[in-house]
């Protein structure tokens, strides 16, 4: 039997809207164009396209066009665990299962489709049976595990709001989140495998229940890793194992387009994370838009396997929930529980490659952070076994270099001729018999979704990405407020996007909202990233612009390192950089003044270090740190972090601070001494 032809999702997309609507485009930039000038026609194609289900019609698309604050679909009822179970009986009737999942141990766990929707509707009575209602907050603590998949849906299905850190998040950090949005329940795993060790949690649980009075109910997910029996209302087993009437009768509730889906977290320089709300309604078109530019579901997916997506990514970065919305169109997920470079004790960068082998993986996503790592460790695919079904490569979090994305390129090239596929002269990149292609992007928390990114029928160019999204009104502008092509510019968004902060939770007046995004130019979305777009439409991301900490994807609140290391007796003041930039590892300094007589010694160094650990994530540990008499300082009191990041990135020193304005000045010569010393040895 003769396999289907490939056709990208990005094609199938454009001939239904020369179908459906009589809309045709000759090139790309037509079709952005149209879909970020006519937001009605392009959002209402995504809704219909992506057949997102209502049982009442929406009065408009979009009724009020403003940022903050757009109105989308008013009318309209949907629910994300909705769309996930309509795939139930099409997917498992294609032999197709839900999730796949490995742990450190190798133990290998598949969900069918019909078990997914049992044990979503067991633990969603069972939270409704703790007093769950709509609009509750559930707070998680959980790994990457389909537990935690499991938790999320059943609480969509309820309408609860669904938030979640990973357990290796510092207990102080992780209650920092959910305090702000007082949960109504908890739930917690009491242990974790993680980098081939046994780590007990109950005692972070314990604190953690101790830290949110709200918090009502315990639901405990047991593990043997655990030191003590903690008490509980309702363990996981219990909840998720009911297999009754009420479970095989249960509907997720339909919900308002902006009904609260979940709450995460996005750290500025100053303040407590910020706690972002996004709509029901404006994540799933999100994700319906992402599977057309990602090439999820293609036709590829006819083939005996199907697709099957896995995006490493811990629970506390915002790659988990573009993998989970793999499951919105039917596609298996394939998720990873445990560090990704360690085997048997032991540095081995091979782990997710082995892993992606063993199960036909077809799209391999991680931060650009791991796949640099993998080249620096001369990793080798043809030796991680069969990665011929692998056709995407995926990267995020932090800019991928060009060197990085052809050593990518040519490991999978020598993968998939060993295996016998030889690409054709003129074969589709990145199709069934094609080279694998690169879907780079770059988004945000934020919004949840993608600013730039790929186009399975671009040309691929070596360390950028090959376009703006679709619905992503996305420009490079200069000092003037002007949109600029072939300069790097500040990467603003001009017209709203779905997906967009409903709100943050308990911000009176959107002071934070405002202040986050729209404080340089209001009405516009400013979204702290450098960006450069090319005269034939591709992007380049050259890292932050503001003082935000991003560490392989993950964004931390400069104040939260401060927080870590100033509780420290001998630390008087501290500064954080982070001197991400495209082509160059992440750098990020730290800086301490000591009291006197303390000397930064090796004993100071380490326990800085474990104050970071501890507090934040090992994710965040300085890879410098610098004794310094004073840390720069505005008239009124202010860090000076931003003009400090850009001196060290290269930028004259009259060009980023006005000394008039500093409280301190004379400390500024140290500084320039350093950024001196890294320019002779960062080229």
């Amino acid at each position: 039997m003769t396999a289907p032809a490939y056709v990208p999702q990005i094609r199938l997309f454009q001939d239904w809207l020369r179908d459906t609507r009589g809309l045709v485009f000759d090139r790309y930039d037509a079709l952005w164009q149209w879909s970020v000038t006519d937001l009605h026609g392009f959002w209402q194609a995504i809704w219909d396209y992506a057949g997102i289900q209502s049982p009442t019609p929406h009065r408009a698309v979009l009724a009020d066009r403003r940022m903050p604050g757009a109105v989308w679909f008013p009318g309209a009822q949907v629910n994300y665990a909705r769309e996930v179970l309509r795939h139930v009986a099409p997917a498992h009737a294609a032999g197709m299962p839900a999730i796949v999942s490995e742990n450190e141990a190798g133990e290998v766990r598949e969900m069918s489709w019909p078990e997914l929707k049992r044990q979503i509707a067991s633990v969603a009575l069972s939270l409704k049976a703790l007093g769950v209602q709509r609009g509750d907050r559930v707070a998680a603590y959980l790994p990457n595990i389909p537990e935690t998949m499991v938790a999320f849906l059943a609480c969509s299905s309820l309408g609860a709001v669904w938030s979640v850190c990973a357990p290796d998040m510092g207990t102080a950090a992780v209650a920092d989140r959910f305090r702000q949005i007082e949960p109504k329940v908890l739930i917690a795993v009491d242990g974790v495998h993680y980098g081939q060790k046994a780590l007990d949690r109950s005692a972070v649980v314990r604190e953690l229940r101790a830290q949110l009075p709200t918090a009502e109910h315990l639901l405990l997910l047991r593990t043997p890793h655990a030191a003590e029996a903690l008490p509980h209302d309702v363990d996981w087993a219990t909840a998720s194992g009911r297999d009754d009437a009420e479970v095989a009768a249960f509907e997720p509730e339909w919900l308002p387009f902006d009904h609260p889906v979940w709450i995460v977290y996005s750290s500025g320089t100053t303040g407590l994370p910020k706690p972002i709300v996004h709509g029901q309604g404006g994540i799933l078109l999100s994700m319906a838009l992402s599977q057309i530019h990602y090439d999820l579901g293609s036709s590829y997916a006819a083939n005996s396997l199907g697709e099957r997506f896995h995006w490493f990514s811990s629970t506390g970065w915002v790659m988990w929930n573009a993998q989970l919305s793999g499951l919105v169109s039917g596609t298996t997920c394939v998720i990873y529980d445990g560090h990704p470079a360690h085997s048997k004790e032991q540095p081995d960068w091979s782990v997710l490659w082995r892993f992606v082998a063993r199960h036909g993986v077809t799209f391999f996503g991680a931060g650009a952070a791991y796949f640099t790592n993998c080249m620096k460790a001369g990793v080798r695919a043809v030796d991680c076994g069969d990665l011929s079904r692998v056709r995407i490569l995926g990267s995020t979090g932090s800019p991928l270099a060009e060197e990085v994305q052809r050593w990518g390129s040519a490991q999978m090239h020598e993968a998939r001729r060993a295996a016998g596929l030889v690409p054709k002269a003129d074969a589709l990149r990145g199709g069934t018999d094609g080279e694998v292609w690169w879907n780079n992007i770059s988004g945000g928390t934020d919004f949840c979704g993608a600013f730039v990114g790929g186009n399975r029928e671009l040309p691929e160019v070596p360390g950028q990405m090959q376009c703006r999204f679709m619905g992503a009104a996305v420009h490079a502008w200069n000092e003037h407020g002007q949109a600029v092509t072939g300069e790097v510019g500040e990467l603003v968004c001009t017209e709203p996007i779905p997906s967009m902060p409903l709100y943050f939770w308990n911000d009176p007046g959107n002071a934070r909202y405002l202040s986050s995004y729209f404080d340089t130019y209001p009405g516009v979305w400013r979204h702290g990233d450098w960006l450069k777009v090319g005269a034939d439409g591709g992007c380049v991301i050259y890292g932050r612009s503001d003082a935000t900490i991003n560490r392989q994807g993950l964004r931390m609140g400069t104040s939260e390192i401060y927080n870590a290391v100033e509780s420290l007796p001998e630390v008087l003041d501290s500064m954080v950089v982070d001197l991400e930039y495209l082509g160059r590892d992440s750098y990020m300094p730290l800086f301490v003044v000591l009291r006197p007589g303390v000397a930064l010694d090796e004993a100071m160094r380490r326990k800085l270090n474990d104050a970071i650990r501890a507090s934040l994530s090992p994710r965040f540990l300085p890879d410098d740190i610098f004794q310094v008499a004073e840390i720069p300082r505005t008239l009124s009191g202010k860090k000076q972090e931003l003009p400090i990041k850009k001196l060290l990135l290269g930028q004259p020193l009259d060009k980023v601070v006005n000394k008039e304005a500093m409280a301190n000045p004379g400390c500024l010569a140290w500084y320039v001494t350093l950024a001196e010393r890294r320019a002779e040895t960062v080229v």
